[in-house]
C-alpha cells in the first residue's frame, strides 16, 4: 500500500528547507568533551583548523575518572577565566581517560587528526609505555606544546616526548607519608601499600619514598594493584587482612584507596589494631577523617596542578618565554636535574589537635593542617577534596 503524496503547500516547503538547513548544521557541531560539567560547547570536528574565529584547545588528559581530578578541572576552568586565554584564542578542556594506556594512545592520535590542538597535559598512566611517549613526540614534532600532570614519563628514558612536568614532588610526599607512620607507630611494623597502577610514575615515587620514611622498623608486604577497578581495591585490603596476621599499617597510595581501605576495615572491625595512611582527601576520605577513620592524609594540589597546566602551556603556545621561566626559571640549566619540574606542593592532614603527629616532624615546604584548617583552605577555592 503506498502513502498518498500530497502537494506542498508555500509554509511546508519553508519549513522543511529550516529543517534541511538545521540538519546540515547539525552534522559539524558536537559537544567538546562528555565530562564538561558546564553545557556543551561546540567542538571543532575531526580534521578541522578550529571555530570561525580559529580556536584552538589546550586539553588535560587525565588518567582515569576520580574526585581527585574535580579540584583540578577548577584550577584549570580559574585559570581560563583568570589569564583570558580566550583572547589569546585558546579554550582548556578536560578529557577523562578510561584508566588504561590504550585508551590514552586512541586519545593521542585521535588529536593527531586534529589540527585545532595547540597543548596537551597528561597524566601519564604508565611511566614506562613507549607508546605513549612515542605519541607525545610526534604531536610536539607537529608544534604541539606537550607537558605532563600528576604523573610523569620515566625521566631516564622517556623524558624528551614532553617539556615538562606539574604535579607533586611523589618521593617526596611519599617519605612524609612514611614519617606519618613512623611517628604514629614508633615501634614499626608490617604494611601494604594500595594503589591503581603500579607501574605508574606517581605511585613508584610514593611507594619507595614510604618506605624510606617510615625506615627499617616498617617491613613491606605487598604492594596491591587494582587498575582503578574500585570493586578490586576493597578486595584487595580484605585479602590483605585476611592473608597478614601481623599487618598492622594500611597505606593508601591514591585517592579513591583511602575509602576503599575504610570501608573493608570498618566492615571487619579493625580500626582499634589498623593505622591507616593515605594520599589525598576525596569528599568521602575527609568526612572518614573527621568520623576518626584516617590517621594521616598527605594531600597533593590538583587544583594548582590545573592552573599551572593551562598557564604553561599557553605562555608556551604563545612563545612568552618570561612567563615560562616564571615557572619554570632553570628550565634552560643542563645542569639542573629538576629546572623541568613545576613543584605544586604537599600537605599533611591530621585530624585534629590530639594527633601525635606534629609540624616539626615534617619537611619545611611541607604545610601542616588540622582538618578544620584544611577545610577552610578547600572553602577559599570552593572546593570539595584535593
Amino acid at each position: 500500500m503506498h502513502a498518498l503524496v500530497r502537494p506542498a503547500t508555500s509554509a511546508s516547503v519553508r519549513w522543511l528547507a529550516s529543517v534541511a538547513f538545521l540538519a546540515v548544521a547539525g552534522c559539524s557541531l558536537s559537544s567538546t568533551s562528555s565530562t564538561d560539567p558546564a553545557p556543551a560547547e561546540i567542538a571543532v570536528p575531526v580534521g578541522s583548523s578550529g571555530d570561525s574565529a580559529g580556536t584552538k584547545r589546550l586539553i588535560l588528559i587525565t588518567n582515569g575518572e576520580s574526585p581527585f581530578w574535580d579540584a583540578a578541572r577548577a584550577g584549570l576552568q580559574d585559570a581560563e577565566k583568570d589569564l583570558n586565554i580566550a583572547q589569546a584564542g585558546l579554550t582548556a578542556v578536560m578529557e577523562i581517560n578510561d584508566g588504561t594506556p590504550a585508551g590514552q594512545i586512541a586519545k593521542l592520535r585521535q588529536y593527531d587528526t586534529q589540527s585545532d590542538v595547540a597543548g596537551i597535559a597528561i597524566s601519564v598512566i604508565d611511566a614506562d609505555n613507549s607508546a605513549i611517549a612515542d605519541e607525545l613526540r610526534k604531536l610536539k614534532a607537529k608544534g604541539v606544546q606537550i607537558v605532563t600532570v600528576d604523573s610523569d614519563v620515566n625521566r631516564e628514558r622517556l623524558r624528551d616526548a614532553r617539556t615538562a612536568f606539574i604535579g607533586t614532588d611523589n618521593l617526596a610526599g611519599g617519605r612524609e607519608l612514611g614519617v606519618c607512620a613512623k611517628n604514629l607507630r614508633p615501634d614499626g611494623g608490617e604494611y601494604v601499600t594500595f594503589v591503581g597502577k603500579t607501574g605508574a610514575q606517581n605511585a613508584i615515587e610514593r611507594v619507595g619514598g614510604f618506605a624510606e620514611g617510615a625506615g627499617a622498623k616498617f617491613k613491606s608486604l605487598d604492594n596491591m594493584g587494582d587498575d582503578l577497578d574500585r570493586p578490586r581495591a576493597r578486595e584487595n585490603v580484605r585479602n590483605a587482612i585476611a592473608n597478614h596476621p601481623g599487618l598492622n599499617t594500611l597505606v593508601g597510595i591514591w585517592s579513591y584507596n583511602a575509602p576503599a581501605i575504610v570501608d573493608v576495615v570498618k566492615e571487619l572491625g579493625k580500626r582499634d589494631k589498623l593505622t591507616v595512611v593515605v594520599f589525598d582527601a576525596e569528599p568521602l576520605a575527609i568526612r572518614q577523617m573527621a568520623d576518626g577513620q584516617i590517621d594521616a592524609m598527605v594531600v597533593q594540589n590538583p587544583y594548582q596542578m590545573g592552573y599551572q597546566s593551562v598557564r604553561l602551556l599557553k605562555a608556551l603556545v604563545a612563545g612568552d618565554n618570561a612567563t615560562v621561566h616564571e615557572i619554570l626559571p632553570n628550565l634552560d640549566d643542563k645542569n639542573a636535574a629538576d629546572g623541568d619540574i613545576y613543584d605544586t606542593g604537599l600537605k599533611v592532614v591530621v585530624p585534629d589537635a590530639k594527633s601525635p603527629l606534629k609540624k616539626e616532624m615534617f619537611g619545611p615546604k611541607t604545610e601542616f593542617l588540622l582538618l578544620d584548617e584544611f577545610r577552610e583552605w578547600l572553602k577559599k577555592y570552593n572546593l570539595t577534596g584535593s
